[in-house]
């Protein structure tokens, strides 16, 4: 049976890194919500994203620690919410050193723990569920209200261990929906995914 309770959380250490290593290192770790009722819901990281530094012009730090960018360049281990196309939610977490524009996007998830509470959240069918990052978030009841959160001490979101993934298991490609991007930064193969898991972004 899978325990997030008792499951040990990622300590700051783990965070305090590049996005782009962080963003490979979470893979096969589990993202942990415990919704205001008390529910428990959890799952399997199988895609991320790595936004890092001031030349990438795919970050939201690009133009400084200004506005809604301000998480990225603060500790590491904070959630950063925030809002596209004026309906979804985000995901990432801060990373790297404070001062350096850095955040992983959690892309997918594979569900875990209270799948069924995830689909009367998100009342879809198979994969549709989580398998993109907007996705997730309406499944796990992630919302802006949790952005800038802890997440090395917070109850209500958090990363706890999980298993390895093997590197043969893993792919590197360029990161999505990033036209706006310099040639150079589109390119960088900062997306992260579980080979041939079905829970993965299409």
């Amino acid at each position: 049976m899978i325990n997030g309770d008792t499951a040990a959380r990622l300590p700051r250490a783990f965070f305090a890194e590049a996005a782009p290593d962080v963003a490979r290192a979470l893979l096969g770790h589990r993202l942990m919500r415990r919704l205001p009722d008390g529910r428990l819901l959890g799952g399997r990281i199988v895609e991320t994203e790595g936004y890092h530094g001031l030349q990438d012009s795919a970050s939201h730090g690009r133009s400084g620690p200004t506005g809604r960018a301000a998480v990225m360049f603060g500790e590491a281990g904070r959630a950063y919410v925030y809002l596209i196309y004026g309906m979804y939610d985000m995901l990432n977490i801060s990373t790297a050193e404070t001062g350096m524009p850095s955040a992983v996007l959690i892309r997918a998830i594979e569900p875990l723990i209270g799948e069924a509470v995830m689909r009367e959240l998100r009342p879809v069918k198979g994969v549709a569920l989580s398998n993109g990052p907007g996705k997730l978030c309406r499944a796990m009841q992630i919302t802006r209200a949790l952005n800038n959160e802890d997440l090395i001490g917070s109850d209500q979101l958090w990363l706890a261990a999980g298993e390895a993934v093997a590197a043969h298991e893993v792919s590197a490609t360029p990161r999505i929906g990033i036209d706006y991007a310099a040639p150079e930064c589109r390119d960088r193969p900062w997306r992260f995914i579980i080979n041939g898991n079905k829970w993965v972004s299409r």
